[in-house]
């Protein structure tokens, strides 16, 4: 058996050098801008040339990530990004936007590529189109089990790289809108607020009903090496220089068959689990929101000292955080000197905010140092990519309006219970999104079936496990020989799933947002697509093509999750801290996390097609069927008239 590569998280240069002497094969970092870790403090591009020579003097590698979605007035400061790592030559990018992709592929052919894991690939469709489409390797989805893990390899053709340790998200990486509905701070925009870790009202209080324990998979290592894994991967470029260099330790020991007691292993984090990947999903859910170990309280105040009964020996350099019992506050603090009074230890904390009951928590023990700076920067100029040369690269990715358009009406059901209250004479197209039963069940010989076929489309779920790529690939070939070509796809893997015969159009979740991902799309030969959910009016406007499905009213996925969610009933509604309320369904065995209230762009209509838009959807798909709503919504749509109560989630304020 081949060693699989132990890749280690680095967000500064402390952590970098802890990574190194942990036994990092290789490191992943970001710039200040476009990755999914835009609150780390990430590097400069001088700290970042000067990161990559001494990794290759290391032999380490370096993947440098560019894992987020880029806006359309960016595409010229991401240029930039890739003609400096195109000269640096970082060993490979991360990305998830198929625009970076479109821009890398055509214009820096010098760039490896690695599929990020908020590309979400999960079956072994997934792996055979990114090889297809030149990816050196794919970060897996985190939510496979061990025997999809094995059947998946059995038929790879690329690299894969699997989290074993670290942070887990409660939905899908790249299928989370949460954050970004709550204020706009997008998880596909590298600004996540951790919706996952806050506490919900159920009806029993506060709650915490996302906030999962973090990955371990130590004890798994074997089995995720036979099957043939490039890469284990640790989460976690927000941590501390001593994180990089404990959990690399442990991990480097376990590689190479050197004896480690895994229960003595502390990387100072929330409570572990093995997952999916385990087989642990019983009970995966913590009520510790934030990383350490809980060592004890704070038993009196005196002065400027904190005294704090503990079993652990703390010492100077230790961090820890002081938390008071069920608030999100804390304060943490850096022990320079501690003194003891029996198994009481008395810790200088200023004018901290601490009270007596206070938890105390250990983040870090700090053992060894490392370098905080790069000795000697001796990075040696690197010219811009140039005017000339960057109109150059822009300008072919733009799209031509094709001038003012008819009005195109697509109207999205999720229960064929929908198909008595549509009236399809007044609709351009009628996507169905059916769970497995009601594809089944769907007459597609019905006379009024076979009179609307040309405006009928069948949607592919976002998560196709490996075990069903045969269901849905029968269904689309039954489909299609009844003559319902029109395919909606949910990940542009699915096109390998299609028959010749197929018309290909691209959901909310094929993330469109800038000219270059369009470009890339439509070399899938893709007919249409819509424009995300969470997108701005802004960067709507700011791209040239005019030719995508603007969403105008539906009840945006904020989590799309394989964990089932323990709350006394589907549909119930729960709240969080500030009065927001939410809903839950399960949909051939995913959670999805709905608010109580639709989003609603149908006022701006007017606005959009002064623009030149002029395809619109309506999603209904979590509304009871009413043929009154249907009428209701599609005349304020034609009269850009208001719905409410509803939200307008970004289209106002900008996403950030």
């Amino acid at each position: 058996m081949v060693k699989p590569e132990l890749l280690l998280p680095v967000g500064n240069v402390e952590s970098f050098y802890a990574a190194l002497e942990g036994g990092a094969d290789a490191v992943y970092v970001g710039l200040k801008r476009f990755n999914a870790r835009g609150r780390a403090k990430n590097f400069t591009f001088k700290q970042l040339h000067e990161l990559v020579k001494v990794a290759k003097e290391k032999n380490v590698k370096v993947y440098l990530t560019l894992n987020t979605v880029v806006k359309n007035k960016e595409i010229g400061e991401l240029v930039e990004i890739l003609h400096f790592l195109e000269k640096i030559k970082v060993d490979a990018v991360i990305i998830q936007d198929w625009g970076v992709f479109y821009i890398i592929r055509k214009f820096f052919p010098g760039l490896t590529i690695h599929a990020s894991t908020q590309m979400a690939n999960h079956n072994s469709t997934g792996l055979l189109f990114s090889q297809q489409k030149g990816f050196k390797r794919v970060v897996l989805s985190r939510e496979l089990t061990m025997p999809e893990l094995l059947s998946m390899h059995k038929k790879k053709t690329i690299e894969t790289e699997v989290f074993v340790h670290g942070a887990l998200c409660y939905s899908f990486s790249g299928m989370c809108l949460f954050s970004s509905f709550l204020g706009g701070s997008g998880a596909n925009r590298g600004l996540c607020a951790q919706p996952c870790r806050r506490a919900y009202n159920t009806g029993h209080g506060p709650e915490f009903i996302f906030n999962l324990k973090d990955n371990q998979q130590l004890e798994n290592l074997d089995q995720i090496t036979k099957a043939g894994i490039s890469s284990l991967k640790v989460e976690g470029r927000m941590k501390s220089a001593d994180y990089a260099y404990q959990v690399a330790k442990a991990y480097r020991q376990a590689i190479d068959g050197v004896t480690h007691n895994e229960k003595a292993f502390n990387d100072y984090a929330r409570p572990k689990t093995s997952y999916f990947l385990g087989g642990d999903i019983s009970n995966p859910f913590t009520t510790q929101t934030m990383t350490g170990s809980l060592i004890g309280k704070v038993e009196e105040i005196e002065g400027g000292t904190i005294w704090v009964s503990s079993e652990v020996n703390l010492k100077p350099g230790n961090r820890i955080r002081v938390q008071h019992p069920g608030s999100d506050e804390r304060v943490n603090i850096k022990i320079k000197e501690v003194t003891f009074n029996g198994k009481v230890a008395g810790i200088h904390a200023g004018q901290a905010n601490v009270s007596v009951g206070d938890y105390v928590y250990l983040i870090d023990v700090n053992e060894k140092k490392f370098p905080a700076k790069f000795k000697d920067i001796r990075t040696p100029f690197i010219p811009s990519v140039g005017v000339g040369l960057k109109r150059k690269i822009i300008g072919p990715v733009k799209i031509k309006n094709g001038g003012k358009k008819k009005q195109e009406v697509y109207l999205r059901i999720n229960s064929l219970a929908w198909l008595r209250k549509t009236n399809l004479n007044e609709l351009d197209g009628l996507i169905l999104s059916l769970n497995k039963k009601e594809l089944v069940q769907f007459d597609i010989d019905l006379p009024f079936v076979q009179r609307f076929k040309e405006k009928i489309f069948i949607e592919l779920p976002k998560f196709i496990p490996e075990k069903s790529i045969p269901f849905y690939k029968d269904i689309i070939k039954s489909y299609s020989q009844a003559g319902i070509v029109n395919i909606f796809i949910s990940h542009l893997s699915q096109t390998n799933m299609l028959t010749p015969a197929n018309m290909v159009y691209a959901n909310e979740n094929v993330y469109v947002f800038n000219d270059a991902a369009i470009q890339a799309i439509k070399s899938e030969k893709v007919k249409g697509f819509v424009y995300p959910f969470e997108n701005d009016f802004e960067n709507l406007a700011d791209g040239i093509s005019r030719e995508g499905i603007v969403p105008v009213y539906f009840y945006p996925e904020l989590f799309y999750s394989r964990m089932p969610l323990k709350i006394v009933q589907r549909e119930q509604a729960f709240k969080n801290k500030e009065g927001m309320e939410f809903r839950y369904f399960r949909k051939d065995g995913m959670t999805i996390i709905l608010p109580i209230q639709p989003v609603s762009l149908l006022q701006y209509k007017s606005k959009l097609q002064n623009k030149g838009f002029h395809k619109y959807l309506i999603d209904v798909s979590y509304e009871r069927p009413s043929k009154n709503l249907l009428k209701k919504i599609i005349t304020r749509l034609h009269h850009s008239g208001q719905i409410q109560p509803s939200t307008t989630f970004n289209f106002k304020k900008e996403l950030q």
